[in-house]
């Protein structure tokens, strides 16, 4: 693989967690709460840009001050700190920064720990912790929405740009095998098997594997009956393959390949917007399915760390110049999706955790837990979170090659 193709990792990063922290940005500016960043990366800070009070911008060199009353350190987590500043003057302009560690992205707004402001325990009025349960919802979940449009509108794009297939056309053909025997070769197309039309390779495959399927083990072989035109000849014939149930690895029930022609089917704008929403649907199942079959034991996890997933997205984006956008939009895609699931699930830390907090509240009968419990529990949870990359980083480097 060509290694600068891992540098597509770059722009695939950038727009999951700039379209995921844009929805947490801009519900939580509609619910009224202060925003004193918003970074892409994690600290320590770069670059940053805010507006000032008398008008133009400030731009904020290599760290910076978090805020002129804030007085700690950079960092996304436990973003409000544990000093008491109810009535300090803050700035209510938004600081919007590029940071060192280019993994992820956060907002940065006060209270989201449920910090009490002063020693009445009230709350700064443009805080997070301020703002009623329904609203602390809205601004954690606007996030994960966003993904999952960001998913219909990349797997719609790929729809409308064309999906790479191959036509039902033999490539090459085993030796010894039933299409062999039946007299097909390289070039040949096959228009219809067992009476029903076939234009791709795909649906090639999927008629005999219904044939063998409808014969419920009862045979070795499965006579299936092709239309095939014959390259050079006039006339199409019709030849009848005994499709074997159990073929030799590699070789599928008849012992074809696929051409390597590559055709782009195109979907039309009005059915491309509606084909994304379905695979969104399918993709996001299938994805669920798979926690649960990880929950219950059934299948082994297989899970990749940022390492990973860049070396993915270089495979993938090397495929651009021959099978199209399709692949690298619908990777997009996919990753949108895994990073709505995850950050859904009510773990510490995650998205879906807070909003697991907040629901404990309103059982609770509004009553919250204290600021330094839950800043506890999203702690250990992010502690966990980075150990757990760590483990799985580590594992992507040794087996990079393999």
């Amino acid at each position: 693989m060509n290694n600068w193709y891992l540098l597509a990792a770059i722009p695939v990063f950038g727009l999951l967690v700039l379209v995921h922290e844009f929805g947490h940005f801009i519900t939580a500016k509609w619910a009224g709460i202060r925003v004193e960043e918003f970074g892409l990366g994690f600290p320590p800070r770069l670059v940053g840009f805010r507006r000032r009070d008398q008008g133009g911008w400030e731009v904020i060199w290599f760290g910076g001050p978090r805020d002129e009353s804030a007085g700690g350190g950079q960092t996304p987590f436990n973003t409000s700190g544990g000093v008491s500043t109810y009535g300090a003057p803050v700035s209510n302009h938004t600081i919007y920064s590029l940071n060192l560690l280019p993994i992820g992205g956060f907002v940065r707004m006060p209270g989201e720990n449920g910090d009490m402001h002063d020693e009445f325990g009230r709350y700064d009025a443009g805080s997070f912790a301020a703002k009623p349960a329904g609203k602390r919802i809205i601004v954690l979940c606007a996030g994960v929405v966003m993904n999952f449009i960001l998913a219909i509108v990349l797997f719609t794009i790929a729809y409308g740009l064309g999906e790479p297939t191959y036509p039902a056309q033999v490539g090459e053909v085993a030796a010894g095998s039933p299409a062999a025997a039946a007299g097909l070769r390289p070039g040949d197309r096959i228009l219809s098997v067992n009476g029903q039309p076939v234009k791709l390779f795909d649906d090639l495959g999927n008629a005999v594997t219904g044939a063998i399927e409808a014969d419920h083990g009862r045979h070795a072989t499965v006579p299936v009956t092709l239309v095939v035109q014959h390259e050079g000849a006039a006339k199409p014939v019709t030849v009848v393959v005994h499709a074997r149930v159990n073929p030799p690895p590699g070789q599928g029930a008849m012992g074809i390949t696929s051409t390597s022609k590559v055709v782009f089917v195109t979907s039309p704008v009005w059915q491309a917007p509606f084909k994304g929403m379905v695979h969104t649907v399918q993709v996001t199942s299938q994805f669920i399915n798979q926690i649960v079959l990880i929950i219950v034991g059934a299948v082994k996890p297989d899970l990749a760390g940022p390492v990973g997933i860049v070396k993915i997205t270089g495979q993938v984006a090397q495929t651009v110049p021959d099978l199209g956008w399709w692949p690298i939009l619908s990777l997009t895609a996919i990753l949108s999706l895994n990073l709505a699931i995850i950050n859904i699930l009510p773990f510490p830390a995650l998205d879906g955790g807070r909003i697991f907090l907040i629901l404990i509240e309103i059982l609770r009968g509004g009553k919250r837990l204290k600021p330094e419990r839950e800043g506890f529990i999203n702690f250990v949870g992010m502690a966990i979170l980075l150990t757990l990359m760590v483990i799985i980083t580590i594992s992507d480097v040794i087996h990079w090659g393999s």
